[in-house]
């Protein structure tokens, strides 16, 4: 009985409230919500209940808002997870590629695979992969062309050949 008076009485203020925060199906949600919280604790509502029941309706509408952020959050975090799991090609491919690509930098100059490796892999321009080196950025972008030639060509040069380790003996001490 007391319950059906506090329905009658308050659901309509209850759903302007919810109406003001939320959207309309949203809005009838808060007040389903508000009245089932109402009737388990009927014997705490108090007189005037109309504060007492837009307090619980605050606290709802805050919770479905916390689900909705949790439910967006959780939406991104799996179309990231998504992109990131896009089929890649099996590692054998994988390892033939890096395997040519390793044979074609070896086939390069010392000088001509740094400046690549300088720009290509640690980001740097021109200029700044000549002030790593020491050099002019004119002389900078002439290495950058010829290794970038050479590796469109994919042919190695006699020049680049890597020289074989030299090992210088330890002097010896005197005793």
């Amino acid at each position: 009985m007391r319950f059906t008076g506090l329905w009658d009485a308050y659901a309509g203020r209850v759903f302007a409230y919810a109406s003001r925060h939320v959207d309309h199906h949203a809005a009838q949600e808060v007040v389903s919500e508000t009245f089932l919280v109402a009737w388990r604790r009927l014997s705490d509502v108090p007189e005037p209940a109309l504060p007492w029941l837009l307090v619980v309706a605050r606290n709802t509408v805050a919770n479905h808002r916390r689900t909705d952020r949790r439910r967006d959050a959780l939406a991104d975090k799996m179309g990231r997870l998504e992109q990131l799991a896009v089929s890649a090609p099996g590692a054998d491919i994988t390892v033939a590629d890096r395997g040519e690509v390793l044979a074609v930098l070896a086939a390069l100059t010392p000088t001509e695979r740094e400046a690549l490796l300088l720009t290509a892999w640690d980001g740097l321009n021109a200029t700044e992969a000549a002030r790593v080196v020491g050099c002019s950025v004119p002389a900078m972008h002439v290495r950058l062309f010829r290794a970038r030639r050479r590796l469109r060509a994919g042919t190695p040069t006699e020049s680049a050949t890597p020289a074989p380790l030299r090992v210088v003996p330890e002097p010896r001490s005197v005793r």
